[in-house]
């Protein structure tokens, strides 16, 4: 589509480096695999010190070391502390996937810059039972369990990546929020290796706040409920009654630019959205600024 320039805000999106797995879950049963995926990565909590997730796409039989349903997980911790991100990654694995019928979970990440070992956080949930043996070409743990028996690849790699990504699509009705978001999430999932951890996101946030305690509260410069009540601050145009946000985490910035651009373009699809604009903070706190209009060089 022929997008229109003037409805894409002058501005850009800051980003963040972080860490990320990537993983592979497979299943015999979709149902279970579906479940397990995103059961998963319901939980994005990277500001607030935990694991932030989403999967990035399915796959075939073909395509998966032992010949059953996949699914690609992405992992994101906003920090260096490894020993930190085993431990809530560990969570995620023990409480969400470890205990659906029939799973096992494989490395995927492409390129790492080290690894994570299981055994400590996963493998010794067989209470010193578990064994090591290859399988599927893999070195992998076998944790005895009641459904014989969970697997997991001995070691996940992680590498760095991006996180935080985001644009706001800036719309006059309700319909138009559900109706654009989709098309986004649809466009966005058609690029490898990027995730969308919030989908539809309700409530963009900023740093500075008045109550430390909670970490990022509402980014109140861009709530249409406050826009007679922030008449020289507010940010929401007179037009705009709902400001959804869509935030992209990904393992390349390349991809994560196709699927800003994707995102966006999808989006304006739908007459109802008016403009896009993106949350930063003011280029201080970032490693990446992502300048929105840069992202159509053949536009004019």
């Amino acid at each position: 589509m022929k997008v229109d320039l003037e409805k894409i805000e002058d501005t850009f999106a800051e980003a963040f480096s972080g860490i990320c797995v990537r993983a592979l879950i497979t299943a015999e049963d979709e149902t279970i695999l579906k479940k397990a995926a995103y059961d998963a990565t319901s939980t994005p909590g990277a500001v607030i010190g935990r694991v932030e997730g989403g999967v990035e796409g399915f796959l075939h039989p073909s395509q998966t070391p032992d010949q059953q349903p996949g699914a690609l997980l992405q992992f994101y911790f906003g920090s260096d502390d490894l020993k930190k991100f085993e431990l809530e990654l560990s969570y995620r694995i023990r409480q969400d996937i470890l205990v659906k019928p029939f799973t096992t979970l494989f490395n995927a990440t492409p390129q790492p810059a080290g690894y994570i070992d299981m055994m400590k956080q996963v493998g010794h949930c067989g209470d010193g039972y578990e064994w090591q043996e290859k399988i599927h070409g893999r070195d992998m743990i076998v944790v005895p369990i009641a459904i014989p028996d969970f697997k997991i690849e001995s070691r996940l790699g992680y590498q760095q990546a991006i996180m935080g990504a985001n644009f706001y699509y800036m719309c006059r009705s309700k319909e138009a929020v559900m109706e654009a978001g989709e098309n986004a999430l649809e466009a966005i999932k058609e690029v490898e290796g990027v995730i969308t951890p919030f989908d539809i996101c309700s409530a963009a946030s900023k740093v500075e706040t008045n109550y430390p305690w909670i970490g990022p509260t509402t980014n109140h410069t861009y709530c249409p409920s406050l826009k007679d009540r922030l008449i020289e601050e507010s940010q929401v145009p007179d037009e705009v009654n709902y400001i959804p946000e869509i935030v992209i985490n990904g393992l390349e910035m390349e991809k994560v630019n196709e699927a800003m651009k994707a995102g966006i373009e999808a989006a304006l699809e739908v007459d109802d959205v008016v403009k896009i604009s993106a949350g930063n903070y003011k280029g201080e706190l970032g490693d990446y600024k992502m300048h929105l209009r840069d992202l159509f060089p053949e536009l004019p």
